[in-house]
């Protein structure tokens, strides 16, 4: 936005609103399970916190802020005389809120005693399809692994109303959760390897039309069941590539993050590296997904009708997803699927 200020507010009322969200589904579980519905609510936990070394000369202004609008303590750690013992501490407390699916966010020995501040946030979600696919409906069939020869994996399948739409080069098909303001959207390319052709697609746009698709149409959806757990990846040289060099200090003494601490010509902060790690499981229940991100930051010093043929969708090639907020179109978590195993 061109106001800065409507950054903050719009993630404030987003968070305001994904939690009213987890009370309403807490509430829709309560009276499902008399009619045999979904069992469990939509659980979602979002989670910021600074950990800053103790005694630096943070800008209280900034603290404040960070507290307001993004909900983010401040937790002050010792860094110079124990990095080791703060990643321990970081890396408890983002388990911790991720119901222990993301463990060692922050490698060994990526803090040291030049570290001033460390950005962590981290999302959990735990959420059951409105309408679950029936275990006994799984079954292995094929996926052309990465696009090439196709291998067996557990497959799950539903003839139901689902969104749907065609475009150009690729399909998109809506899972809706428990309550229907989540959704888990699937792009699947028209060609076994149209992966990387999609995704030079993906929009903000794009995305935001495919969380609201007004047509539903019935489909027999057969969706591989998945499970990924990647290690931690760096994205310092990823995020420097795409043209963010300065906050990272290239050249070196171009980080200008006098907003957060006094800029000094001897004492400056700078970001050293984003660390960033996923979880994510689908299966006939529906989705269980965490991340988390931490930004680690230096100091630096001198430097409706008759039920038409079910439309049969085969999601049996690589594919992007996303998980949706369907009120406000924006995405939880976006990924691809290249290999289901």
């Amino acid at each position: 936005p061109s106001d800065a200020s409507a950054v903050p507010t719009s993630l404030a009322s987003l968070q305001h609103s994904l939690e009213g969200m987890s009370v309403k589904t807490a509430e829709l579980v309560k009276e499902a399970k008399r009619f045999g519905g979904p069992s469990e609510p939509i659980t979602l936990a979002i989670a910021n916190r600074l950990f800053a070394q103790k005694g630096y000369d943070f800008r209280q202004d900034f603290l404040s802020l960070v507290k307001q609008n993004y909900g983010a303590a401040f937790e002050p750690l010792d860094f110079v005389t124990d990095a080791s013992g703060a990643t321990q501490h970081i890396n408890h407390w983002v388990a911790d809120h991720t119901r222990d699916r993301i463990r060692d966010l922050i490698p060994a020995n990526a803090l040291n005693k030049m570290t001033r501040l460390v950005l962590a946030n981290a999302l959990y979600l735990k959420a059951a399809w409105a309408d679950s696919f029936s275990e006994k409906a799984t079954q292995l069939e094929p996926f052309r692994v990465r696009g090439g020869a196709p291998i067996d994996v557990p497959t799950m399948n539903k003839d139901a109303p689902f969104g749907f739409a065609k475009r150009e080069g690729f399909i998109a098909v809506s899972l809706p959760y428990v309550g229907n303001d989540l959704q888990f959207l699937v792009l699947l390319p028209d060609d076994v390897n149209g992966l990387r052709a999609l995704e030079s697609k993906l929009t903000a746009n794009l995305l935001a039309e495919c969380a609201k698709l007004e047509t539903r149409e019935e489909v027999d959806l057969h969706l591989p069941k998945f499970k990924f757990e990647p290690p931690t990846i760096a994205l310092a040289e990823k995020l420097q590539a795409l043209g963010m060099k300065s906050a990272f200090d290239i050249p070196r003494g171009t980080a200008n993050f006098d907003g957060i601490a006094p800029r000094k010509p001897n004492d400056y902060l700078y970001i050293s590296n984003v660390f960033h790690k996923t979880f994510i499981a689908v299966d006939e229940k529906g989705t269980e997904a965490a991340a988390a991100t931490a930004v680690v930051m230096m100091r630096a010093t001198a430097m409706a009708g008759p039920k038409p043929k079910p439309i049969e969708v085969k999601v049996d090639r690589p594919f992007v997803y996303a998980i949706q907020h369907v009120p406000s179109g924006v995405c939880l978590f976006l990924g691809r699927v290249t290999d289901p195993r």
